[in-house]
Order: C-alpha cells, then structure tokens, then sequence
C-alpha cells in the first residue's frame, strides 16, 4: 500500500455574518479545480468513477460530473452515491434507489440503499474511483462512511482511490465531544474520533489509511486546496455553500448541527428538524421548560442566547430555542450535552421518564450517534456535566496528537 498527498501547488460577530458567499471570487480553490487546472493529467486514459452528490461542485459551481463529463480527458464511465442521494433532497434513514443521472445519461449507482458498498459488478470497467463530497464535521454524517466503505472496496478490486478535498465548514483547529468505543462503530460513526474532529474529508482518508482503520487499504491520492487554513470559517472561503442534506441548508447549519445532533437522538427529544431552522431548538413532550430557563440563565453558556421554545404544539410544548452568536464557539457539542444534563437532571427530580421511545433500535441508535451507552446508564444521569466532559480530555489529547501527522493544512 501507498499513500500519496499531492499538493498542486476574527471571524465576525453572527448578526453582522450571513453563511453565503458568493463564488465570483473565491479565495480557496478545491481539488477539483486543482485537477482541473492541470487538465485532468491525473485521470487521463482511466476509465473513471466518481462518488458524489449535489454538493460536488467546484469553485465556480459548476457540477463536478458535468466537469468531468465534459472534458475530452476524462472518460467518466460510472457515479455512485451518498445517503439523501443524487441531489440530496430525500431524508435521513431513506433508501435510495439506483438511477440514471439527466445531466450525464451515467448509471448513479446509490450505496444508501440495499447495500452500502460497491460490489464488483458495480465497480467493473473502473480504473480509479474519485471522491467529491463536502462532509459537515460532524463524526455520525454519514458521507465520510460512504467514503470508508469504497476506499475498501478500491483495495479489494485494485482500483486506485482519489479524494477531492473541500474546506471543514466548522474549521480545522476545534477538537470537542465524546469519542466512541470500539463497540458502538458504524455507518454513523466509523472511524474513532472524536465527535467534533477537525479534519477536512482528505485528512480523514489519509488518517483512515495511515492509522489501519480500514479492513484494506486502497492506493490513495489526495488532491488539496489551496487557499484554506484551519481557522477558516465556510465565509472566508468565497465559495458558494451547496445544501448538503434537506436539514443542513446553510453552512451555519453545521454549527447547529454540531450543537444538538446528540440531543435530537435522545428518544422523545425533537431539534427543530423539518422546520426552517433544523436544529436550532431542544424540546420534549410533557417538558415544563420553567427550570430549564432558569439554570440556563443563571449559568449563561458561552456565545449562546435562550430563548423559551417558540414552535409548541401539542406534542412538544417545553424547551429551548437556541441562537449561537459566536460560531468562534469551541464548546458547542458540551453545549448541547450541557443543556440535555439540565433537562434529564428536571426529568430525575420529578420522576419522568427520561427515555420516552425506550426501544432498543432507538436507544442502540443513540448509542451510536453519542459513542457509547454511557449516555443511559445510572452513572451518566448522576455525574455533572463537569465530570463527564473531564471524561472525554484524555481522548481529545491523544486524538490530537495523533492527528498531526495527517494535517495537510496549517
């Protein structure tokens, strides 16, 4: 096996930001404009297949397969696709069907669907697979899963593996969150890292490899930006934001996402999915919200406004929404873990149940998403909040030393 990394060559307050940019003038260029720039030496006289979805693009916006497709170098014979699949409009969990894509006449195999992996009838013809997916920087996304399971099957088929690498909307330089133990790896979770990783879909890919993460390692390549560093926020790119799923609509959305993807998993418990402003609030049935308030504004958390829950109903009518005014934020999944505390802590005191759905798909899925079932045993719902971060500070240490190696960006 051999890895190869080829390199081509204060933030602002929130209510005067808005996480678009426009793309006229970007100041990171990504991989795919990197091979483009050298007319597509790489992948001349391979037969190619690209794994993507609507957030494939490249600087200019123009669709990473239309690129590829049209150019007289590459021969792009086959697409393969994440979970929310070709244009990421279909919803979390939901299979997707194989289909053949309008804009390139190409079979788009979906690897979200009966089965995860490319076969070898899916792969047969393919030379080198090309990945181009921007990815949130959150470890249970899944599109870093998908990356995992083809870069195997590469290795498995001798096929050689690319990554197109794209900026981490949520920056480089934050490590946060719970890790996750051997026994709750899975397509929400692959890799051990920590919640909030800090490492770009190349990074992970060269980490995967270098770190035996994988049952078979491919021959990778990784294409980097230039332009990027690791403080950046998505605005100080220039590059256009692609909606990744139908509940990360904005590039600020990662932020949120990174706040309460934990919290929305507890059973019971609802984010705001769905609605204009997915996970931007945490809410239960039958939830007096008066003590929650209360805490929460004696405590005041770090660049975080509370407000009582806006969006009742008569299945959720106590909670908080949540308004982050910093996005500089270094302790937004503690954040999250913060308030759920608070919440289970009332739930305890009034002898509610704290797990309403309390199946085991829907506890297992929880387990996963957090890293461990330490989030619904008896010594989690007695610990402070204190004592469970302190739990995670060894973790985050030796992950990040360990990921120095891997860093392709300062």
């Amino acid at each position: 096996m051999k890895l190869f990394i080829l390199s081509f060559i204060s933030f602002v307050q929130y209510f005067s930001i808005i996480f678009t940019s426009s793309a006229d003038n970007p100041s990171v260029l990504l991989g795919i404009d990197q091979i483009e720039n050298e007319n597509f030496s790489i992948l001349e006289g391979k037969r190619v297949g690209l794994i993507t979805n609507q957030t494939g693009v490249n600087s200019k916006g123009l669709k990473t397969r239309s690129v590829l497709f049209n150019s007289s170098k590459v021969n792009l014979v086959a697409l393969y696709t994440p979970e929310h699949g070709l244009d990421g409009d279909e919803i979390a969990g939901k299979w997707v069907s194989s289909r053949v894509d309008k804009l390139t006449g190409l079979k788009a195999y979906s690897l979200y669907g009966k089965t995860r992996k490319p076969d070898a009838k899916m792969l047969k013809g393919v030379d080198v697979l090309v990945f181009d997916i921007q990815d949130v920087g959150a470890r249970c996304y899944t599109y870093v899963s998908t990356m995992a399971l083809c870069m195997e099957a590469a290795a498995e088929n001798e096929i050689e593996f690319i990554v197109l690498d794209r900026p981490n909307p949520v920056g480089g330089d934050i490590v946060e969150g719970p890790p996750i133990t051997d026994k709750w790896l899975s397509f929400v979770g692959m890799f051990p890292v920590p919640f909030r990783h800090g490492l770009t879909i190349g990074e992970i890919a060269s980490m995967s490899v270098g770190e035996g993460w994988l049952k078979k390692n491919p021959k990778l390549t990784v294409i980097q930006m230039t332009g990027w560093n690791r403080k950046m926020n998505w605005t100080e790119t220039g590059l256009k934001w692609v909606q990744t799923s139908p509940n990360i609509p904005r590039a600020e959305s990662c932020y949120y996402y990174l706040l309460c993807c934990i919290p929305q998993h507890v059973p019971g418990m609802f984010s705001g999915i769905g609605t204009a402003k997915p996970f931007q609030s945490l809410t239960r049935k039958n939830f007096d919200e008066a003590n929650l308030m209360e805490v929460l504004n004696s405590i005041k958390l770090l660049d975080l406004e509370v407000e009582p829950f806006s969006g009742k109903s008569k299945d959720f009518q106590g909670g908080v929404d949540l308004k982050i005014t910093n996005f500089d934020n270094k302790k937004l999944v503690s954040s999250g873990i913060r308030i759920l505390k608070i919440m289970f802590d009332d739930l305890i005191k009034k002898e509610q149940d704290i797990f309403l759905v309390e199946n085991k798909y829907s506890m297992n899925l929880l387990y996963k998403v957090f890293g461990s079932d330490q989030i619904g045993n008896h010594k989690f719902l007695i610990s402070s909040i204190d004592e469970i971060l302190l739990n995670w500070a060894p973790h985050i240490k030796l992950f990040k030393a360990n990921r120095e190696k891997y860093l392709l960006y300062r």
